[in-house]
């Protein structure tokens, strides 16, 4: 066999990085259920696309043909949505295995080059996200039987969704390699992805319906930076439309007239860099190293004036009453960097709710626009801590586990009660403050809806359409302020406690994770669904239905007419306003006696549950 061959399938197929990770990771339960939950998910839904437009009615090629291309608009993107998700579950192990010390030294000694290295995790993990991309093929080709969905459109929308997971993999990997971030970041990475995307959708929305866009209400400049955005331009071009060829010139023109090339090529180029930075640094200890000198200390922490690691200390602080929920809440914070991150989120969320309320009092933005505005950014917000305290809680006991510090904590006499409830107690204490933002800054715009504008000539109130009844509305109402922290605060609190549960019952954090955010994010679905369906078509009970999850509370909080349309329309908007307000209460009841009930539980069988997984790690 040639050299050049032998040295390039060693990049690849035959790479020993890869083939351990392909190996390994097809005799794992999970990713089996990963894989059959993915296309279950693919099938459920066409059919279910199917058999509702298709009705019982006649059908002709016509109608097959639209049921075709609205069955594979819907499957796409969903297609990106599951990868999207997928993807860093799977990227996540490159990290968490290759961020431990001894992983590297063995690895190093080792004939690998570098290239075989970065290129064999790299290739090792995505070959499982492909291959789900190809399972499911025959499923989007069984849609070109009813027509109206072109082979060039399913090839691109794989194209987008294969290109989205090179990415995310060559971050993950590039993370990895330079040894700078520690195993339990890869839940702040998979944080990272998902608000990234709601960002980039967020500016987006806000830049077309204020006339900021270039391109009027068609694509906008983050179009090209987010597959989402990107797989809507290709799909939706009457309602999302792209630039008329020759508009533009040079990056302007990939990114306003071509947004699926620009982000294909986009994501490609720069993952290929990633790639080559991760080559370089990879044997040279990674980037933890450079610029850490004679002193031995990394450039990163003596810009924060700390020592080398395990040599920093604080002066003494008085524990309150329960010392669990003490450090959970303190410890949190326990370095500079960390710190400078939470106040940082803080101080930026508090301005730019200032900002917005600011802008639309001098006339800047539109009732509208200031409202889509303050919906996404607070949605992103709580959607940020709520990803936050799920992970934070289902790190909480598998992380003491793992260093022997839970061994110790039972030798004392705190009791499982104080442990899980000092748990719990300090979590929330510690994401209050966080809490404090996206909250405060719907308190800002329900105040200045309250006080009528302060001199505003409209006084701050719209006027909306519930279905064929035209009302005036505070441009946020000014309950709000109240109401969206009784139910938001116990959400919270819930995400916590069911962090704490499989924190509790598994064996490691990566699984812990990946089980409470498939809870939490199934209940957030199912009830919010239900919430934003139902409360705009059944009187009383809707609102109420409503008012059960944070996000349908704050869109009826901001859209009454279009989300209470029915009440209004029947019966008047002060009784849509009562209730929602009583369906806030009802939630966070059903919320609070669901923690209240789980901690119970996992206080029963504490011991139990200790003594069974005692020596894992």
């Amino acid at each position: 066999m040639p050299v050049i061959l032998r040295w390039m399938l060693r990049l690849g197929p035959t790479n020993p990085i890869a083939v351990r990770l392909v190996q390994n990771g097809s005799r794992r339960t999970k990713h089996l259920m990963i894989r059959a939950g993915y296309l279950a998910a693919l099938i459920v839904v066409l059919l279910w696309m199917i058999l509702a437009e298709a009705g019982a009615g006649d059908l002709d090629y016509r109608v097959l043909a639209g049921i075709g291309a609205s069955s594979f608009t819907l499957i796409a993107y969903l297609q990106i949505a599951l990868i999207c998700i997928i993807a860093p579950v799977f990227m996540a192990g490159a990290i968490a295995q290759e961020a431990s010390p001894r992983t590297w030294e063995v690895l190093l000694t080792t004939p690998l080059g570098p290239l075989e290295i970065v290129l064999g995790n790299l290739l090792g993990r995505l070959f499982f996200i492909l291959a789900l991309l190809f399972a499911s093929l025959p499923l989007f080709a069984l849609t070109q039987y009813f027509g109206g969905v072109p082979g060039r459109s399913i090839l691109a929308s794989y194209l987008i969704a294969a290109t989205a997971a090179l990415l995310v993999g060559a971050i993950a990997i590039a993370l990895a390699v330079s040894r700078v971030v520690g195993k339990r970041s890869v839940f702040f990475f998979y944080v990272a992805v998902v608000t990234y995307l709601a960002v980039t959708i967020g500016i987006d929305s806000y830049l077309r319906t204020s006339g900021l866009n270039r391109n009027g209400t068609g694509v906008s400049v983050v179009t090209s930076v987010n597959p989402f955005l990107a797989l809507r331009a290709m799909l939706s071009p009457s309602s999302y439309p792209t630039a008329p060829a020759g508009t533009y010139t040079g990056l302007a023109r990939w990114m306003f007239e071509r947004p699926v090339a620009a982000w294909c090529w986009g994501s490609f180029i720069l993952s290929a860099f990633l790639m080559v930075a991760s080559t370089i640094t990879v044997r040279a200890g990674g980037l933890q190293t450079i610029g850490a000198g004679t002193s031995g200390v990394p450039l990163h922490r003596r810009l924060f004036r700390l020592g080398a690691k395990g040599a920093d200390h604080r002066a003494p602080r008085t524990p309150w009453a329960n010392p669990i929920a003490w450090r959970e809440a303190a410890a949190r914070n326990a370095s500079l960097p960390k710190s400078i991150a939470r106040w940082t989120f803080i101080a930026l969320g508090g301005l730019f709710g200032f900002a917005l309320v600011a802008l639309f009092h001098a006339g800047s933005m539109s009732p509208a626009s200031f409202r889509l505005a303050l919906m996404t950014t607070v949605v992103a917000e709580l959607g940020v801590i709520t990803l936050l305290a799920i992970t934070m809680a289902a790190t909480a006991v598998t992380r003491e586990r793992e260093d022997g510090t839970l061994d110790l904590l039972l030798t004392t006499p705190i009791t499982p009660a104080a442990y899980l409830s000092g748990k719990l107690r300090g979590l929330i204490a510690y994401l209050l403050p966080l809490m404090a933002v996206p909250l405060g800054t719907v308190a800002i715009g329900a105040l200045y809806a309250l006080l009528g504008g302060l001199g505003r000539e409209d006084g701050a109130t719209v006027s909306s359409l519930a279905i064929t009844k035209t009302f005036s509305h505070p441009v946020v109402l000014p309950e709000a302020a109240l109401l969206l922290p009784v139910i938001v605060v116990p959400f919270m609190a819930f995400c916590a406690v069911v962090g704490l549960h499989w924190s509790l019952k598994s064996k490691g954090t990566l699984g812990s994770v990946v089980a409470s955010v498939a809870i939490v994010g199934s209940v957030t679905l199912f009830v919010g669904l239900c919430g934003w369906n139902v409360g705009a078509e059944f009187p009383f009970i809707g609102p109420a239905l409503a008012g059960l999850s944070p996000a349908s509370a704050l869109f009826s909080f901001l859209e009454p007419g279009e989300r209470m349309g029915e009440t209004i329309s029947e019966h008047g908007l002060m009784e849509a306003r009562v209730s929602l307000a009583i369906g806030c209460l009802i939630g966070a009841g059903v919320y609070i006696g669901i923690v209240y009930a789980t901690i119970t539980a996992l206080v029963k069988n504490f011991d139990m549950t200790v003594r069974k997984l005692a020596g894992v790690k």
